[in-house]
């Protein structure tokens, strides 16, 4: 049992994310997940069914050489199979061979499921819990039981929903977590069932929950199971998962230990939550939600005028909590309906010299105004708006010349997709270099031609590469001559900056990105 004000975390991104749509780990990509949860002090983190693939078995055998300072690992699978005892059962065996300290299993609740899909009796079932329960607690392991569907079982037969959780306390469970397993149901649903369930077992056993987001409320349907008495809860940091995805822990962290007085991580490591879940997001390969609460990285945005001058008054006017907190920042988004105050206390926070009686400053504003009438946006932009101060100011430093470049297209008559080249000739302090790269479309081309000359200068561009590529025509009356907006976002795996062009040609627009793409980077370093 735990204290009163503790909830334990339990995060399932290298199980349960690991059947989200288009997430794929490599060994490595889940040996360093699971360094940065135990980095953040995620106290269970469960890596994966070893009876299912051989890549889970395969890491649970790596990961016997880590040393885990904060986390315990788990593995994951079922109840022993009807007709089997446990010592026969292969699944059970396998839970054992992979040798951690904890073991899930999840077993059925939902009466339906147990006489439609088991094909096995009440009876059958409530001993197949109790002894694979009892068979892993007599070897050594901490045992997790997942109810699977205990919501959709509460509904239809709720005591025998209860027996089955009765039989997991009756063979040593140390915690009994209720699954929302379709991810259904509402916030009052679950309420009275996990308010029934604390009072009849929390002197036996630890109660958790794990919810799916289904109908968009994981999160809500998690605390809810908090206020009525859980202490335990089950998701993946960043809230992927099968189908709609699971409960984000991220923003349930933060919303336990911020708002509601409870703590669910170490001392102090709560203000690692950002940089966690970016570098996870990088890990996952793929595009971290800029409004994901408290991590995205416009959680902190401002952009209309009277918000952004409120907010450099009074911080708690228009934000929650302050982004520190969770290790952000926030941003104030630079366009047509932002004040000046607020693009001249952007530039103070880069340039502390620039302050709203420098004269520059007026010179910057007007660039900037002058710069979104013709196509610019700087709101989602960091990275350019950042380098068109430092021109302003005196700061640029060019980190290459451009010669040339050249683009050549090729259509493959068969099923081939087309291919297209690109030469660059640069000169980096006198010293002058000519590149080509192959890509899937031009700017693609550019992109490896520019790296490739540029590596040879500047080794940190390797670490860099581009996340996103965002197209946006400005003027569709005038067809294909119409302006175009081309936005680059980039992360270097620490760091994840946007960068704008704006042309009618769309080559043009996409290299002005691409070019304050890399210069951004290079700038923060030199």
């Amino acid at each position: 049992m735990k204290d009163g004000n503790f909830v334990s975390l339990l995060d399932s991104s290298l199980r349960d994310g690991a059947q989200g749509e288009g997430i794929s780990f490599s060994l490595q990509d889940k040996l360093s997940i699971a360094k940065a949860l135990d980095s953040l002090g995620v106290m269970y983190i469960e890596a994966g069914n070893p009876s299912s693939n051989p890549k889970d078995a395969e890491f649970f055998q790596k990961a016997k050489k880590i040393s885990f300072l904060n986390s315990k690992l788990v593995a994951f699978g079922s109840t022993r199979r009807k007709g089997l005892s446990c010592v026969d059962d292969s699944a059970v065996s396998a839970l054992l061979e992979a040798e951690t300290p904890v073991v899930t299993i999840f077993g059925k609740s939902w009466l339906s499921q147990v006489t439609k899909i088991l094909h096995v009796t009440q009876e059958e079932n409530l001993a197949m819990i109790s002894e694979t329960v009892s068979y892993l607690k007599e070897h050594g392991r901490t045992v997790i039981f997942d109810a699977e569907h205990f919501f959709d079982g509460w509904k239809e037969n709720g005591e025998y929903a209860l027996k089955t959780l009765e039989a997991a306390v009756d063979g040593g469970a140390s915690i009994v977590t209720l699954c929302d397993t379709k991810g259904g149901a509402m916030p009052l649903d679950v309420y009275e069932p996990v308010l029934t369930v604390v009072r009849r077992l929390v002197r036996k056993t630890e109660i958790g929950i794990h919810t799916h987001n289904d109908a968009g409320l994981a999160v809500a349907n998690s605390l809810m199971a908090i206020h009525a008495g859980a202490s335990h809860v089950q998701g993946t940091i960043l809230g992927f998962g099968e189908r709609s995805g699971n409960a984000n822990l991220s923003t349930i962290i933060a919303n336990l230990e911020l708002k509601l007085g409870y703590k669910c991580l170490p001392e102090g490591r709560i203000s690692d939550l950002t940089p966690v879940c970016r570098e996870i997001a990088e890990i996952t390969n793929i595009s971290l939600d800029q409004g994901m609460p408290y991590v995205g990285i416009n959680a902190f945005a401002h952009k209309a005028g009277m918000h952004t001058d409120a907010v450099l008054k009074d911080s708690s006017a228009y934000e929650q909590v302050n982004p520190s907190a969770v290790g952000n920042n926030r941003v104030i988004l630079i366009s047509e309906v932002t004040g000046r105050a607020a693009i001249i206390e952007k530039l103070h926070r880069a340039f502390p010299e620039v302050t709203k009686e420098s004269p520059v400053a007026a010179k910057i504003v007007s660039r900037i105004k002058a710069l979104e009438k013709d196509g610019y946006q700087f709101e989602g932009a960091e990275g350019s708006f950042n380098l068109l101060a430092r021109k302003i100011l005196g700061k640029y430093k060019p980190f290459f010349s451009l010669h040339y470049y050249k683009i050549i297209g090729e259509q493959h008559v068969d099923d081939n997709p087309a291919t297209s080249f690109a030469q660059i000739k640069i000169s980096v302090n006198g010293d002058t270099t000519i590149t080509a790269g192959e890509g899937l479309g031009p700017v693609h081309a550019l992109d490896v031609a520019l790296r490739s000359a540029l590596e040879k200068f500047y080794p940190a561009v390797r670490n860099m590469r581009l996340t996103d590529f965002k197209v946006r025509v400005l003027d569709s009356k005038d067809a294909t001559a119409a302006k175009v907006r081309v936005l680059v976002e980039s992360t270097d795996g620490q760091n994840m900056w946007t960068t704008v062009g704006v042309s009618t040609d769309l080559i043009e627009a996409s290299w002005i990105a691409l070019v304050d793409s890399f210069e951004y980077i290079l700038s923060l370093s030199s």
